[in-house]
């Protein structure tokens, strides 16, 4: 199977370019015949990197390690789980499979589009071969071969980091890739326009789905790799704005701004221009996040290259995306002027704009502070630090207008927005918001930040349930169905308006889970066991947590994990306000490839509030994973962190309100394929039936 992965890579970069040349000469000289030919490539170039995939799992799986990708993130005790995940755990299999994403969306995409929107498809099929191209040339020339072998075979790899063995892992960067990946396509059909010269919004009607299912990956991803970070990494806390981090969320902040200025071409016939540079800044973005992460460029515990090599191709692919991109804008700027003006500040156009202006705000805050160390670095030698300080003071108020414009754009009226529009729209919800601001702070909530994110949440939660509530009525009065069976029927009617609002809403929850940490506790101390540790909670109530002592499981013990060199476990129990609950372990672990031992966290999650427990440090590690019971001493970080459950919980109805907009409508009456010409021909290749 390695053998035959190997070759399937060296086979597919032949074919990929093939089918490069072929698309553009397809549409350049409308040759059905090419077209066919082009098309056909996808396929072949998917069929191969399944193949090279597969190569790489089996030698994950047999122990191959006269690999250096396998010797590398693999040793013989790895569970079999992590080995299959071991494709996109390095620098190496990671582009592999970023490569077989786009092949996957490719394919689907040149599927989808057989029957129709064939005045695209030809240059579509292009630059998707384009990319697939470079990517292998990246695989097969840039000393990144995942079937590069050793000089010797090791009798153990070096196995996968600690940090990575982790659930979270398997599904948090399929999540990212298939979200980078996926948008190749709106770009691809966005170039198509350009070159073609079809400028209308039927390009993004085709690829309006794709935009969704991008978005929705990135947003999913995101979440997951929050999670990931707050059980895995041991500091309590879930977002530190990382570079890599960072990386994945400019994507998502361009894509979101770009979802949203659709709307308007589509609406008002404007923003045209506008438009075509996000979709191009946001498929940049994605090739930069890729970049970021395998570049060598950066530290991080998500980064992977440790050579400049790559980095420099990384670059030169930059360099042609943004300079193609803005010759093709310039050569069609007169065609892509807008139809209508912005008639009034007060209009959804102008909410919407300004919501997208503060979106690129973020991000170019985000990329500024990601990119500095880079640059001082670069010009005077020194590498100066961007920490979350920075990027907390200049993002917060940036997201609260951005929180609050989730409430007022979806309402307010295009075109002009009368008095009372305005008033019958946003009285009851500014009173709600408020009313929440006001009680939090007779209360004792002094946080301004925390009051102002609670307020804004209100407000905009009130907007949606309003809504929600007018139009079920509505529905239920006109069709005169019971509530339940309204509201079911309301939402299919407009799956994009009401997945858009159910998105909002868990948007507003997330905030609100992230203004909880405004209130975390922290408290850090040594106990001996049978000592106990009282930590207050911001809600009220105390916990007692009581160190009963710590227990071993060695690599020689019959019930450990192979993969472990030692667990050493302390367990703790624990009351609220007297009241007896389930026990708590947080852990210290050895694994059998690494030196460095790692910490597992003791988690109780409840609605409103996570008493997160750290096992810090062991007085003697080596005394404590001996048994000895002179060394049992040990200091705990003990942290409550209000509200943090709700991020999660906001991440999940965002999935659900994505995955109501990704909702396939009922399909229309099938479209005979198009004849393909075999030769030159002067009428343009049959089109198909509009749709997406």
């Amino acid at each position: 199977m390695n053998v035959l992965g190997e070759l399937a890579l060296w086979i597919a970069l032949p074919v990929a370019l093939l089918g490069t040349v072929l698309g553009f000469v397809a549409g350049r000289h409308q040759r059905g015949d090419l077209q066919l030919g082009a098309e056909r490539s996808v396929y072949a170039v998917f069929g191969l990197t399944i193949l090279a995939s597969a190569g790489i799992i089996s030698n994950f799986l047999n122990d191959r390690f006269e690999y250096l990708y396998t010797a590398s993130y693999s040793n013989r005790e790895l569970d079999v789980f992590y080995k299959v995940a071991g494709l996109w755990s390095g620098q190496r299999g990671s582009l592999l499979f970023w490569l077989l994403f786009l092949m996957l969306f490719s394919s689907i995409c040149v599927w989808t589009n057989r029957n129709k929107n064939r005045e695209f498809m030809p240059y579509v099929v292009g630059i998707l071969g384009a990319v697939a191209s470079f990517f292998l040339t990246i695989l097969l020339f840039a000393d990144v071969n995942p079937y590069e072998k050793l000089g010797f075979t090791p009798a153990n790899g070096q196995g996968l980091n600690p940090q990575l063995q982790s659930y979270w892992m398997t599904i948090h960067p399929p999540m990212l890739y298939m979200g980078f990946t996926s948008f190749t396509v709106p770009f691809a059909f966005a170039i198509a326009a350009l070159v073609s010269g079809r400028l209308d919004s039927r390009w993004i009607e085709v690829t309006r789905r794709w935009i969704l299912l991008s978005w929705f990956f990135l947003a999913i991803g995101i979440v997951l790799g929050m999670r990931w970070a707050y059980e895995e990494l041991g500091w309590g806390g879930y977002w530190f704005w990382d570079p890599v981090e960072n990386a994945s969320l400019l994507p998502w902040l361009s894509a979101t701004a770009f979802l949203h200025s659709i709307q308007i071409q589509e609406s008002r016939g404007m923003l045209r221009v506008w438009n075509m540079f996000l979709v191009i800044l946001t498929f940049t973005l994605t090739i930069f996040a890729t970049f970021l992460t395998r570049s060598g460029l950066i530290e991080s515990v998500h980064s992977f290259a440790q050579e400049l090599k790559i980095a420099y191709i990384f670059l030169s692919f930059l360099f042609v995306i943004v300079a193609s991109g803005a010759v093709l804008i310039l050569w069609r700027l007169p065609e892509l002027k807008s139809d209508n003006q912005i008639e009034s500040f007060l209009s959804r156009e102008a909410a919407f704009l300004f919501n997208n202006l503060m979106l690129l705000g973020v991000l170019f805050a985000v990329l500024w502070g990601t990119l500095f160390p880079l640059i001082s670095e670069g010009l005077t030698g020194e590498k100066i630090s961007v920490g979350p300080p920075f990027f907390n003071r200049v993002n917060i108020p940036i997201g609260l207008i951005l929180l609050a414009l989730t409430g007022v754009g979806p309402v307010i009226a295009w075109r002009r927005a009368s008095k009372q529009n305005i008033k019958k729209s946003f009285t009851v919800p500014v009173g709600v918001g408020l009313a929440v601001a006001g009680g939090l702070f007779a209360i004792g909530v002094r946080h301004g930040y925390a009051l102002a994110t609670f307020g804004i949440s209100s407000f905009v939660m009130a907007v949606i349930v309003i809504e929600f509530f007018k139009g079920t009525r509505a529905r239920a009065r006109i069709e005169n169905e019971n509530w339940a069976i309204a509201f079911a029927h309301l939402i299919a009617r407009n799956r994009r308006r009401w997945g858009g609002y159910v998105v909002h809403a868990g948007v507003v929850v997330m905030f609100s889970g992230i203004a909880g940490s405004s209130f975390n506790v922290n408290i850090r101390q040594t106990l001996e066991p049978g000592e106990s540790a009282v930590i207050p909670s911001p809600l009220g109530h105390e916990y007692k947590l009581t160190y009963e002592g710590m227990s071993t499981t060695s690599a020689t013990a019959s019930n450990s994990n192979n993969n472990f060199a030692f667990q050493l476990v302390a367990l703790l129990r624990v009351e609220n306000d007297g009241k007896q609950l389930p026990t708590l372990t947080t852990e210290k672990r050895g694994y059998i490839a690494q030196d460095q031992p790692t910490t597992e966290v003791g988690i109780r999650s409840s609605f409103l509030e996570d008493l997160y427990v750290i096992l810090s440090d062991v007085a003697d590690l080596r005394s404590a994973i001996m048994n000895e019971p002179d060394a049992q001493t040990a200091t705990f970080t003990f942290m409550v962190n209000p509200l943090v459950g709700w991020i999660w919980y906001g991440g999940m109805t965002v999935a659900l309100g994505g995955l109501i907009g990704l909702w396939p409508s009922v399909s229309g009456a099938p479209v005979r394929a198009p004849v393909l010409s075999s030769a030159r021909t002067r009428e343009p290749v049959p089109v198909g039936a509009a749709g997406d």
